[in-house]
């Protein structure tokens, strides 16, 4: 089918990145490459709104840690758009914004299971549900089954990943060899600015 006709569809994959892991790699890949998916960007945010600030790294480090493990993959790309937006950042608000910017795409949002046994705590989530698809990967543990039938979510069979950011960070902190969780040059950037130590 022509691209020329259609709206691209880009995947909105929100995160901390803190920091960006093999478990964050695995997941784009997949909804890139593996679904209906045109591309994924990974939107890298200042501050979620659901999580504590205080244990944040510089938006800027996480940016460009993202960035350096997505250097060479394909149709991902890294988004920093949440810097210019009001913080914290709600997805509505930042969905409206780049809606507006890029009229071209139609965007899509992916979410963990996790996330989505919270979104009802979500600004504006009907919105959400009413505009967007929204596609979703497992979680360990995560009971979606209120979900299971609605016309805007899909759940996709992207392999599961118990790898956490916080477990990443606690194996630094703890100088434990953390290779293959992270790509190398993430690994030399964290070691290169002393981080999580």
């Amino acid at each position: 089918m022509s691209t020329e006709n259609r709206k691209l569809k880009t995947g909105l994959f929100f995160g901390s990145y803190n920091p960006i892991h093999t478990g964050h790699l695995i997941i784009a890949n997949y909804m890139a490459n593996h679904t209906e998916l045109d591309e994924v960007w990974l939107v890298v945010s200042p501050h979620n709104p659901l999580k504590d600030k205080s244990g944040l790294t510089n938006m800027y480090d996480r940016l460009e840690m993202a960035k350096l493990a997505t250097e060479n993959a394909e149709h991902i790309r890294v988004s920093d758009v949440e810097f210019a937006l009001p913080q914290p950042s709600y997805t509505i608000d930042t969905l409206t914004y780049l809606h507006e910017k890029y009229p071209e795409k139609e965007f899509i949002l992916i979410m963990g299971a996790d996330n989505l046994v919270s979104f009802k705590k979500w600004k504006n989530y009907e919105v959400l549900l009413k505009n967007y698809q929204i596609y979703v990967y497992p979680r360990p543990g995560a009971n979606v089954s209120e979900w299971e039938n609605h016309p805007a979510i899909t759940f996709t069979q992207t392999p599961l990943m118990e790898i956490s950011s916080t477990f990443i960070r606690k194996a630094i902190k703890e100088k434990k060899n953390v290779q293959f969780f992270l790509p190398d040059k993430v690994v030399d950037f964290i070691e290169g600015k002393g981080m999580y130590r």
